[in-house]
């Protein structure tokens, strides 16, 4: 071992830190999460720094002193993730934290061999220490891949607690890729919101449909903060998860989205698998488009994995607002970002609506995009021809909008769920597509809902 890493020699003996000297990796989410439950106010480690990855531009920020807590009076820098080596040398670290989601077992366990090779020990905090309590009935939402359909079926829940009487708040997955002092707690209920809020082009995929919805929406950085505002203002809260992550809050009733495109996913991903294993109901989504055989195998592999679990299987109905106007049309698709990057799919929802309306062809962006963009999609050599909104930032949308603009296209579907005509001015005409969660035994899911409520003491419709 010291052959390996001859510069790197642990203090030993009474000249040993008192405080454990901890880094956590992560990607601007659960590693805050896991800092705030586990080591704010522990005494004995001393979190050194987080370092990011998957989300570009959110390196060399720091975790601010008014969230990290009276032990980080300067609070924690955040640094890239590709220095994670030099950095566990040069701080002495004992410990590595792994605390971001969507990652292969082959990826997680990479990681962990450096860490190990360093002489370190490496990390994975278990659910039942990062999850808060609520005083209320939780649902919860989570899914074993990026892209399976969690947000669809969490406003599905909403629209459906809302229709039985029960005010409902949904709770978000973290996406903190600002002012993390500023987003602390976040609460949304219009677009004005959201504009307020200075909220991203990926923040806006997933808070602009619930608030179409009429779902009331927080998110943020301090979890114990946000779930006591939306206790504040709700009967039943929604937990709509991230990537392939566990919940935050502790769940009630726990829903399991199971790709029908992509079965073998509900295995071989941290911590989608093990989300799976903890499932009260697997929904099989998108089972109106898959083959029959992909569906009967993501089933099989569902009640394999967990087999106590109930199996339900769902629809993802994808509308186009106009579709006469894609019909014989040269079209650039705008997808959803995070399903197209690292949720793996080639193409989503825009490119299905737009050749199921009969466009006459799929022009791809990529010849097209400046520099810049070109090798970020570079990295993604599954992608269709389809351009994912990687709308991080001012810098990202201007990209996006000049893509879009030297696309020869004669229309844009935007299969992103957010109003891409309210952030960039590309002088083409937009459709948007819309996909919504419905279920494909009707009650199969409902029937469960009423079920759960019921037993929680709080009967539909009163």
């Amino acid at each position: 071992m010291r052959d390996l890493v001859p510069d790197f020699k642990p203090e030993r003996g009474p000249a040993r830190r008192a405080r454990r000297r901890i880094l956590v990796l992560g990607a601007a989410g659960r590693d805050f999460h896991d800092f705030n439950m586990l080591y704010r106010d522990d005494a004995s480690v001393e979190v050194v720094a987080f370092t990011a990855a998957q989300i570009p531009h959110i390196d060399d920020r720091v975790y601010p002193a008014s969230l990290a807590g009276p032990y980080y009076p300067d609070g924690i820098p955040i640094l890239p993730e590709s220095r994670l080596d030099a950095l566990v040398r040069e701080h002495r670290i004992e410990q590595v934290v792994f605390a971001y989601s969507d990652v292969s077992h082959a990826d997680v366990m990479a990681l962990a061999q450096r860490c190990l090779a360093l002489g370190v020990d490496f990390v994975l905090p278990g659910p039942s220490r990062t999850m808060l309590a609520s005083r209320l009935p939780v649902i919860a939402v989570s899914a074993v891949r990026t892209g399976c359909g969690k947000s669809a079926l969490s406003r599905w829940l909403g629209l459906a607690l809302h229709a039985r009487g029960r005010r409902a708040a949904v709770i978000r997955h973290p996406m903190p890729y600002g002012d993390l002092e500023r987003q602390r707690v976040q609460r949304f209920a219009s677009t004005a919101d959201l504009d307020a809020a200075s909220c991203t082009a990926e923040e806006r995929e997933e808070y602009e449909p619930h608030i179409e919805a009429g779902n009331l929406v927080f998110s943020g950085v301090d979890y114990a903060q946000v779930v006591r505002a939306a206790e504040g203002e709700a009967e039943v809260i929604v937990w709509d998860g991230g990537n392939n992550d566990f919940p935050f809050v502790a769940p009630d009733l726990h829903l399991v989205v199971v790709d029908a495109w992509r079965p073998e996913h509900a295995r071989g991903w941290h911590p989608g698998e093990a989300v799976l294993r903890t499932a009260d109901i697997v929904v099989i989504s998108k089972t109106d488009s898959a083959p029959a055989a992909s569906i009967e195998r993501a089933v099989a592999i569902a009640a394999e994995v967990n087999p106590r679990a109930a199996i339900v299987l769902g629809r993802s109905e994808i509308t186009l607002d106009a579709p006469r106007m894609v019909r014989g049309r040269r079209v650039l698709v705008v997808e959803d970002g995070p399903t197209l990057t690292h949720g793996g799919m080639s193409i989503g929802a825009g490119a299905i609506a737009a050749r199921a309306a009969g466009a006459a062809e799929l022009v791809d962006p990529r010849a097209y995009a400046p520099e810049e963009l070109q090798r970020t999609l570079a990295r993604y050599p599954h992608l269709g021809p389809v351009l994912p909104a990687l709308g991080y930032g001012d810098a990202d949308l201007k990209l996006l909008a000049q893509t879009i603009a030297a696309t020869p296209a004669d229309v844009v579907v935007a299969g992103t769920p957010i109003d891409l005509a309210h952030l960039v001015d590309v002088g083409k005409p937009i459709v948007r597509a819309h996909y919504r969660f419905t279920e494909a035994e009707p009650g199969a899911l409902a029937g469960r809902l009423d079920a759960f409520l019921l037993a929680m003491g709080r009967e539909p419709g009163q």
